[in-house]
């Protein structure tokens, strides 16, 4: 999925300045306190519920200078479309992963750079469309429905594996093994290789999710690492491609490439975009789909009586408990939003969670109502614009069906009250480590 970098200024262990050049904050623009609430976005209360920090945002300071982040934080829903549409706002991050990776070595950190910077997600304007334009015909809805027997054929072997057992941990068991099920279906490479594509997903999970007092180095370090064996593996893989093609989205991008649409360079990198990408977002939002759809039993039972509102279940899903709470871009030259001087080359943090929370446009945004209208369900949990999440459509496919079996075969399935749930909190990826269910 797009726009699940963090800028490498997070990760930092270098001592940063309070203000950035010629900035003074404004009395509330410290991050110290707003009616005792604090306004440091990775303060631990703020990590584990960020709801309260978001809706003093969005009534304060909707455009907030962060002095932890040394950033920008964006809140209000208009707000968060308008920047997904400013061309004065670049995706192009890669010079934060060229701070982080300094000192990692030439050659490694040389292949975590240039797959970045090839990227789609890491690119504008025409350099952006010409690239997401040889994916895009693999993401049609058509094209997307003929992989719904398949995500139901892998979610019923889940679920005969664990019926008998009485509980479950749902992301060991469910949403850690269908995403990449379904992505090594959508690029036809051995369903046996999930295992590695999981043990390559974590340490690219962890650069861009950083958990306080871990050496970032050493992080950063593992992801180049990986970047590396992943970048043989897809090699391998499009080499038989080539010679035996077939009705996959790997021979799609391959087709591209031979007839010059992309480099050989760029189907490597966006390949490796789409296999990451696929596993690691949809996880964590399938995951928080089950908590919220299990936390709310009258909802629930709504759901488990009318099939119809599945759709507008997951979209409710979605919006709730976006996987992904901030995309970030950065500032191609001066301007101004809401009174504030954004500077060239500040970091703009796009609240994606918090638009989805914005009363202006959703009526009591903090509830969970899996009967909004489609009016109610213009969510931005998959951004906005030219860099909307180009596997949106796949990852929608999985939660209807992941959910409607859910429920199908395990009709009593519940929270399990005797075990809390571990929480995967942070700016980027936001879900659970372990969220334990019975029935």
């Amino acid at each position: 999925m797009d726009d699940a970098e963090l800028p490498s200024e997070l990760f930092s262990t270098a001592e940063r300045p309070t203000t950035s050049v010629g900035r003074v904050p404004s009395p509330t623009n410290s991050d110290s306190s707003l009616q005792g609430l604090s306004l440091n976005p990775i303060s631990p209360e703020n990590l584990v519920n960020p709801i309260p920090l978001y809706k003093a945002l969005r009534e304060t300071e909707p455009v907030y200078w962060s002095d932890t982040l040394h950033a920008w934080l964006v809140t209000r829903y208009v707000d968060v479309m308008g920047c997904f549409r400013d061309p004065r706002l670049s995706a192009n991050r890669t010079n934060f992963y060229e701070q982080q990776l300094q000192g990692l070595g030439g050659d490694v950190a040389g292949e975590f750079l240039k797959s970045a910077r090839l990227q789609m997600t890491m690119r504008d304007g025409a350099d952006h469309i010409r690239v997401r334009r040889q994916a895009s015909p693999g993401f049609t809805p058509q094209g997307l429905d003929a992989y719904r027997p398949a995500i139901r054929q892998f979610m019923g072997m889940l679920l005969d594996r664990v019926q008998e057992w009485g509980h479950m941990d749902v992301v060991k068991e469910i949403s850690y093994q269908l995403p990449p099920l379904v992505i090594a279906e959508f690029l036809n490479i051995p369903p046996q290789d999930r295992e590695r594509f999981q043990a390559w997903a974590r340490p690219l999970a962890d650069f861009a999710n950083p958990k306080p007092g871990v050496n970032m180095q050493d992080v950063a370090r593992e992801a180049s690492r990986v970047t590396v064996e992943m970048n043989a593996y897809l090699a391998e893989r499009i080499e038989e491609r080539r010679h035996h093609p077939g009705n996959d989205m790997l021979s799609l991008m391959i087709h591209a490439q031979e007839l010059g649409r992309m480099t050989e360079d760029d189907l490597a990198a966006n390949t490796l975009l789409i296999l990451t990408a696929g596993h690691l977002t949809t996880t964590d939002q399938i995951s928080n789909g089950v908590y919220d759809l299990l936390s709310h039993p009258e909802q629930r039972q709504k759901l488990q009586k009318d099939r119809t509102l599945l759709r507008s279940a997951v979209e409710e899903m979605l919006r709730f408990s976006p996987a992904v709470p901030f995309a970030f871009r950065v500032a191609a030259e001066d301007f101004t939003l809401h009174g504030k001087n954004i500077r060239k080359g500040d970091t703009v943090f796009i609240g994606l969670a918090s638009a989805n929370r914005d009363p202006s446009v959703f009526t009591d945004p903090d509830t969970f109502d899996i009967t909004r209208d489609s009016v109610q369900q213009k969510h931005l949990t998959f951004a906005f614009g030219a860099h909307h999440c180009l596997g949106a459509g796949l990852a929608r496919r999985e939660m209807e069906i992941a959910t409607e079996m859910l429920l199908d075969r395990l009709p009593e399935v519940r929270l399990d009250k005797t075990k809390e749930p571990e929480y995967k909190v942070g700016l980027v990826f936001r879900s659970f480590n372990s969220l334990h269910l019975e029935w």
